[in-house]
């Protein structure tokens, strides 16, 4: 879509620069006043009305950005994700020289950036859940982010396990500890006061390091 010149009262135009800087904060606004609401009501209780009542821009602002309501829930699982990536990459390019500790490291992290997302974490699992006969641009994104963090973890269980673990036992692994913190998630946020998810992702390293022993011990017997 194309850069629209919008013209000042006394009907000179704005500059290409005065432009591009208002166009990326009324684009941020929107974005931002979108995920407040989706976080709150989901995915179809979110409409370009409510974001244009929450922005304070004209839903024509809105429409110049976006072309359509889920055009716009994707841009904001994006938003939200890049925002919640940067509290703590997944660090798959170190490893502590002790594979419990590594775990317990790595999962104590992962449960501080649980911790603070909120905003992308909500949205998204409410959208994973969402099921319509057309698939939701929005949804599509989050399930995308998650097989891509799914993946990368895999690249660390990786170097954590070394040969201990078959491509069979790596999935299970990373399936479980996502497993666990979509769940400890949720129960954070019916119980905000009762769940301490650093402490119990620091536990679920611990058990990930059983689990690998077990799943070793019984690959190697039934070899």
């Amino acid at each position: 879509m194309t850069a629209r010149a919008d013209a000042y009262g006394d009907g000179t135009m704005a500059t290409p620069r005065k432009q591009r800087a208002n166009g990326v904060a009324s684009r941020q606004k929107i974005i931002e006043a979108a995920l407040e609401i989706a976080s709150e009501r989901g995915y179809e209780g979110t409409s370009i009305s409510a974001v244009s009542e929450r922005s304070g821009l004209p839903p024509s602002s809105i429409y110049w950005h976006f072309e359509n309501k889920d055009e716009l829930i994707a841009a904001v699982i994006d938003h939200s994700f890049e925002q919640w990536r940067g509290l703590t990459p997944i660090p798959h390019d170190t490893v502590a020289a002790d594979r419990d500790e590594a775990l317990t490291t790595s999962m104590r992290r992962a449960g501080r950036a649980i911790a603070d997302a909120n905003d992308f974490l909500r949205l998204g699992l409410m959208l994973a859940l969402e099921r319509r006969p057309e698939e939701a641009a929005g949804r599509a994104r989050f399930l995308a982010i998650r097989q891509a963090t799914r993946d990368e973890l895999e690249t660390y269980h990786r170097k954590v396990f070394g040969g201990d673990l078959d491509d069979r036992g790596l999935d299970l692994v990373g399936r479980l500890a996502m497993a666990v913190a979509d769940g400890l998630f949720i129960a954070r946020e019916i119980d905000d006061e009762g769940v301490d998810i650093e402490e119990a992702m620091e536990l679920m390293g611990v058990a990930l390091a059983v689990i690998a022993d077990h799943l070793r011990a019984r690959a190697e017997r039934t070899s």
